[in-house]
């Protein structure tokens, strides 16, 4: 799934969807792709992890799909619908959140500079 600690990134993926739908209607290869590039290529999500989790985001409503054959090959195109919006606002505030309170705890172990892509 990636080169990061699975752990971490299993407890993100919905947020990292949702914020890549947040750009406009995506096919899933190009979710997939646009993770990649966005992650540095840490993120490598599988197909197989990625459409389950769009199901249930469409089950929730936060998601809408279509089918689009318009490029000469059917596509199932997905975008956030506003209660999709509204989630992503909240959960990129929780992350936010989250982040501020392990940079407290973890204070001084953390190096500020940044690392190489």
């Amino acid at each position: 799934m990636s080169s990061l600690n699975p752990e971490l990134v299993r407890g993100s993926l919905d947020l990292m969807i949702l914020s890549v739908l947040s750009d406009g209607a995506q096919y899933g290869y190009l979710i997939q792709q646009k993770l990649k590039a966005a992650s540095g290529e840490m993120i490598e999500l599988k197909a197989g992890t990625m459409y389950p989790i769009l199901h249930r985001l469409e089950s929730n409503k936060l998601v809408r799909c279509r089918w689009d054959e318009s490029t000469g090959r059917r596509r199932k195109w997905y975008e956030l619908t506003v209660a999709g919006k509204k989630h992503l606002k909240k959960r990129v505030g929780e992350w936010q959140a989250y982040v501020q309170c392990l940079q407290r705890i973890l204070g001084p172990l953390v190096d500020p500079s940044p690392q190489p892509a």
